[in-house]
């Protein structure tokens, strides 16, 4: 019989994974990815008292067995041995690791390791009840591959959180990736699968790394029909990203009726992205959490874990961004007006631009998009044609 959706209590009680430790995972001084951006995360919720003592998760570091799940031992040893200095620069691009994107730096493997973790103690708050909900901002590394760093991304926490999810717990999981590059490390780990349905909403890939994330990627096998992409127009703005997001994952979420939700939330689809080309607000960084926090509640208990991502405007973008994911999480409704001065006054010493002062995005923030309309009918086509394959898979699986 198939399970009808429930609806519960959106009050509850969430867990916050954190540690200082999670600026370890650092490539290099100018390297774009800085998890600096989860400290000021966490600096900006205190300053707006809305986290405490009780909220904290403290993360583990996830065993190589754990990592296994997703990585082969042989990555994993050479993942080690480049954190200690003992792998060749020629062995090392066998692996993607000493590239420009993912450069070898002392202690890789410890650093990568405990992103992992922080994502299984996620899971383990969640699935044990001891939170209804986790927010693990240092994961959401959904580029890694099986044998392959890839995209800033060594191991994948999200590939193996979700075996873990499937080992452990035998629990039918949708993963959500709503980070601007494509969740393909994610998608091709489950993608025969057909307890694990993913979703990715992205800049198409003509332009962007990592250039997969077709509507064409089904799944293959038993996965077939699990696997969804919306590959959404370069200079996309809030209002058609929204309206084929949200109408895409009621429609995913109702079909496969999950256990539990993980969502990927990249922050970088925001117009001051230097590595992308959309162009959304703040306005959707309200809207993505509020959403599955609704539909957690609806089909799963209010199970779900969310992760963090991609985000390179580390100052005037992830902060807000991610708080918000946080203040929707704990208490159903986002941020509104100016920030806290003390958090102002803290980081406008340091940071390279002019910080911005509200939670949200001024209404003339960025020039006026020329093909507006012409890419918003591009994306309603494409929501289109998703939608018709989920008519067409439920026809299928009824026969």
């Amino acid at each position: 019989m198939a399970k009808e959706p429930r609806v519960d209590s959106m009050s509850c009680h969430s867990g916050f994974v954190f540690t200082d430790d999670f600026t370890s995972y650092r490539f290099r001084d100018d390297h774009p990815f800085n998890q600096m951006r989860v400290v000021l995360t966490k600096e900006l919720l205190e300053a707006s008292s809305a986290l405490r003592q009780d909220h904290f998760i403290t993360p583990r570091h996830a065993t190589e067995e754990e990592l296994s799940l997703a990585h082969s031992r042989t990555y994993i040893q050479a993942v080690k041995q480049a954190g200690e200095g003992l792998l060749s620069e020629e062995d090392g691009m066998e692996f993607g690791i000493g590239t420009e994107d993912t450069p070898m730096f002392k202690g890789m493997h410890e650093a990568s390791s405990l992103l992992v973790g922080s994502t299984l103690s996620a899971i383990e708050a969640v699935m044990e009840n001891q939170v209804k909900h986790a927010l693990n901002l240092g994961g959401g590394l959904h580029h890694g591959f099986e044998r392959k760093a890839s995209g800033f991304c060594i191991y994948n926490d999200g590939a193996v959180g979700i075996k873990y999810l499937r080992k452990k717990y035998n629990c039918k999981v949708l993963y959500v990736d709503t980070d601007a590059h494509h969740g393909d490390g994610v998608q091709w780990a489950f993608y025969d699968d057909p307890n694990v349905c993913t979703f990715s909403i992205h800049e198409t890939g003509r332009y962007l790394f990592p250039g997969t994330g077709n509507v064409n990627e089904r799944g293959l096998k038993e996965g077939y029909g699990y696997s969804f992409n919306l590959p959404i127009d370069a200079f996309t703005e809030d209002e058609s990203f929204l309206q084929v997001y949200e109408t895409a994952l009621k429609e995913i979420v109702h079909y496969f009726k999950p256990d539990v939700i993980v969502t990927q939330n990249g922050a970088d689809a925001h117009f001051l992205d230097p590595l992308t080309h959309l162009c959304s607000t703040m306005k959707i960084y309200e809207r993505i959490p509020a959403l599955a926090h609704e539909l957690a509640h609806q089909y799963c208990g209010g199970k779900w874990i969310a992760l963090g991502g991609g985000g390179y405007d580390i100052w005037r973008v992830v902060p807000r961004a991610w708080a918000q994911i946080w203040k929707v999480m704990s208490d159903g409704t986002p941020f509104q007006g100016p920030l806290p001065k003390d958090w102002l006054k803290k980081w406008e010493k340091e940071s390279p631009v002019p910080l911005p002062e509200n939670w949200h995005d001024p209404e003339d923030a960025y020039n006026p998009i020329p093909r507006k309309k012409e890419i918003t009918e591009k994306n309603e086509k494409l929501l289109e044609k998703s939608l018709q394959l989920i008519t067409n898979q439920k026809k299928y699986n009824s026969l």
